[in-house]
């Protein structure tokens, strides 16, 4: 079953999905393309299942569906899971992707390049579109000390690292996980034209979408709201089992630019699949309209002279170590003082 592809202005308000895994994590990168199976059987069933009712354009999946950087060391990641991107699970999901007139936001390989040879490697994901690969992101901000992955940044401090896709849907950001603890990062997505922020992530517990501490949900609620877009955020619903030391909540979510929560999966392992309305038009109409709580064209660039001046350095040597990681995390907290 196969539908009709659209043309020109939106025929109907566009609907998102927030698809939620619960795999083990991959010992090899040979198990890879199962996962990419899972995943394309889930967007089938989202699109198809609730044709009735919604037109499910845009599908999100979590960060590490594909891959987990489940070794400490670079030249392990390397060895059994590191990827080319894109690949033939790239390929897979652009098939689903023209079937339909859908676009996908891939869960995040572990990304080997080889024009880095095999010292670096990244946590990338992908937007697809029925035109193919509409941008890669590589993760900016590793959750360190753990993450022994590259951020960009590392080789290209002053590059364009946050990219926008122009879709018929849409212009569609995204960023991973710990990327979102940073406001000046969804802030410069934002500024590059995102109306859509994709978040794909494996945010683990205590800080998921319970109290006292959900993080996930305070976090993806006040960056739709300082930004002024619709966030859809995919996270892994795994059980400690599968990832120790952490087991990791859900709660897959769409919010929109005044931060309402317009789906979310209850909290708890598992796959689910939750979809809501991403009325782009809406969003144009009120940003065009409004002058209280525009914060794009309130924000006052020169008060904040931090953002150039403290902070992590990019990394002098690969390949990147958690002891290099601890000691570069000591160098910035003691700049802070």
């Amino acid at each position: 079953m196969g539908r009709v592809l659209l043309s020109g202005p939106m025929a109907s308000i566009p609907y998102a999905a927030a698809c939620q895994t619960a795999f083990e994590a991959p010992r090899h990168r040979d198990e890879i393309g199962e996962r990419t199976d899972r995943m394309l059987r889930m967007a089938e069933q989202a699109i198809v299942g609730y044709e009735p009712f919604f037109d499910v354009r845009l599908l999100v999946f979590p960060e590490f569906a594909h891959a987990v950087p489940i070794h400490d060391t670079v030249s392990k990641l390397s060895r059994d899971l590191a990827v080319e991107v894109p690949n033939e699970h790239v390929q897979a999901y652009e098939r689903i992707c023209r079937k339909y007139g859908c676009y996908i936001q891939t869960g995040s390989f572990l990304e080997h390049d080889p024009e880095y040879g095999d010292d670096i490697v990244f946590n990338t994901t992908v937007l697809v579109g029925p035109e193919g690969v509409m941008l890669k992101y590589r993760k900016v901000n590793p959750w360190v000390p753990w993450e022994v992955n590259a951020s960009p940044h590392d080789l290209d401090p002053t590059g364009h690292h946050f990219p926008v896709a122009d879709t018929e849907i849409g212009r569609i950001g995204v960023a991973t996980c710990y990327d979102w603890l940073f406001p000046e990062s969804i802030r410069q997505i934002a500024f590059n034209g995102a109306e859509i922020i994709c978040r794909i992530s494996a945010y683990m517990d205590p800080w998921g979408a319970t109290a006292p501490m959900d993080w996930w949900t305070v976090i993806n609620r006040a960056r739709a709201i300082e930004n002024r877009v619709f966030v859809v955020a995919s996270n892994q619903g795994t059980a400690l089992r599968d990832y120790p030391p952490f087991s990791w909540p859900g709660g897959s979510m769409v919010v929109d630019y005044d931060g309402r929560v317009l789906a979310q999966a209850d909290p708890g392992p598992g796959e689910k699949v939750v979809v809501a309305p991403i009325d782009v038009e809406a969003l144009r109409k009120e940003r065009e309209r409004r002058r209280g709580h525009d914060m794009q064209s309130h924000y006052r660039a020169e008060a904040h002279p931090y953002a150039s001046s403290v902070g992590m350095k990019p990394a002098v040597s690969h390949p990147i170590t958690i002891d290099s990681l601890n000691q570069r995390i000591r160098e910035s907290s003691g700049r802070l003082k």
